[in-house]
């Protein structure tokens, strides 16, 4: 992007938004940052020209109506939308309440379902647009404890934008899946983790040690959200953008690794797939 865009990202106040706040505006864009609290976000990244601080609680669809209103009416126009706002709702699938459940597809599906849902009518009108939604490797391969919830959302939301991409790019619209691996966001801070309480004695011991794994793990993954976030700006400005980017060598992995395991997959009854069509088809 050589000319001035509109971004408007979501959960802006802390990891990750933040950080791509900054990117955007230092690489010259204006944007429009959204938390629950306007506070958080002000406090992050303090007061700029080009920032407008928007409450939005993304699982409230008229919440983000008026996010996408207010970055027309300060700014004109809107040309990126970020869906980052997450959570984690940690736990055995089992030991997890449905309420714990549903709140983690609310936020991690839902939130980038009702924000696209708003902004569409104005990238369409502008026929011109992009939508960026901060996705996950536990969207591509669901291994590992406690992502029940957490890899449904994720599953989904590829699922969504996938979909989307060629109902919206006859507008000039596109998309763009990111899965990070692990990065040092605050994702996994008490702020944004919720784990299940243990409840059942078959997970007692598989449950308290996966939870010291996830606490550990806090700080110290590999990952630097400031370089993500302008590999971000800078793929946003590309002529040709990824339907997919595998942030991290970490999550190149994981991509490569699920590809062979398809394939394998795909290959291991070949014979029994092939047989199983109609006799005159």
């Amino acid at each position: 992007m050589t000319e001035k865009k509109v971004w408007l990202i979501t959960g802006a106040g802390r990891g990750l938004g933040v950080h791509l706040a900054k990117a955007a505006l230092a690489a010259g864009h204006a944007v429009v940052a959204t938390a629950r609290k306007t506070e958080s976000v002000t406090d992050a990244l303090g007061e700029h020209d080009d920032l407008l601080a928007v409450a939005l609680d993304v699982t409230d669809p008229a919440a983000a109506e008026a996010a996408v209103q207010a970055s027309v009416d300060r700014f004109g126009h809107l040309d990126v939308v970020v869906n980052n706002a997450g959570s984690f709702q940690a736990g055995f699938f089992e030991e997890m309440t449905a309420e714990a459940f549903r709140s983690q597809i609310e936020t991690t599906l839902f939130g980038p379902v009702n924000l696209t849902r708003a902004a569409l009518p104005q990238l369409r009108s502008q026929r011109s647009g992009l939508v960026i939604t901060i996705s996950s490797t536990a969207g591509i391969d669901a291994g590992g404890e406690f992502l029940t919830a957490y890899a449904a959302s994720k599953f989904g939301v590829e699922g969504f934008m996938e979909a989307l991409a060629p109902e919206v790019a006859p507008f000039g619209i596109r998309t763009m899946l990111v899965e990070p691996g692990f990065f040092r966001t605050e994702l996994l801070t008490p702020q944004s983790t919720r784990y299940a309480a243990a409840s059942i004695a078959d997970y007692a011991d598989r449950s308290a040690s996966t939870v010291a794994a996830w606490q550990s793990m806090d700080g110290k993954q590999g990952g630097d959200p400031a370089k993500l976030a302008t590999a971000l700006v800078k793929l946003a400005g590309l002529q040709d953008i990824p339907a997919r980017f595998a942030a991290g060598a970490d999550a190149v992995s994981v991509f490569q690794t699920k590809a062979r395991t398809l394939l394998a997959q795909a290959d291991a009854h070949r014979e029994l797939s092939g047989s199983l069509a109609h006799a005159n088809a």
